[in-house]
């Protein structure tokens, strides 16, 4: 064979090695967090509700599946988790900071000046979430940004 063919099937080799064994396949010491027990809908997820599976080599994990603690503590579950099946990334919501029905601070700041009222919470939201609320006084509905637990941002930014 001539050293231009040799360098051809090589590069054949670790392409078809590279297809065999795409980014997403896990190594023999790779692990994934897989629920204890069952996780109900509006539950927050805690690490002692969590144990770390090693995958069986050539195992892969699907791409859209919450594999590190990161991803998960703190999260709410939107649907139930089954014990040791994959946590998919789109059963999670963050938690949230102000519930619909209850009270929160809304805030309005601009330059020096900043009013502060009290208003109900028309929908539930995490931080950074548009929300509606309902001026407690006034019975006026208007939205904003919630910021904090229990506080609503609202006006220019």
């Amino acid at each position: 064979m001539k050293t231009g063919s040799l360098r051809v099937l090589t590069l054949l080799a670790g392409l078809l090695a590279a297809a065999a064994f795409p980014a997403g396949a896990a190594l023999a010491d790779e692990t994934v967090l897989v629920p204890l027990r069952i996780i109900y809908p509006g539950e927050q997820i805690t690490p002692g509700a969590l144990r770390e599976v090693v995958l069986a080599p050539g195992k892969q994990i699907p791409a859209a599946v919450a594999y590190r603690i990161e991803d998960l503590d703190g999260k709410v579950a939107r649907r139930t988790l089954l014990p040791s099946r994959y946590i998919p990334t789109s059963s999670l919501r963050e938690a949230y900071m102000v519930e619909q029905g209850a009270p929160v601070q809304v805030i309005y700041q601009v330059g020096g000046l900043t009013i502060t009222a009290s208003a109900i919470c028309l929908q539930s939201g995490a931080v950074g979430e548009v929300v509606r609320v309902r001026n407690a006084d006034s019975g006026k509905m208007f939205t904003g940004i919630v910021t904090g637990a229990g506080v609503v941002r609202v006006g220019t930014s």
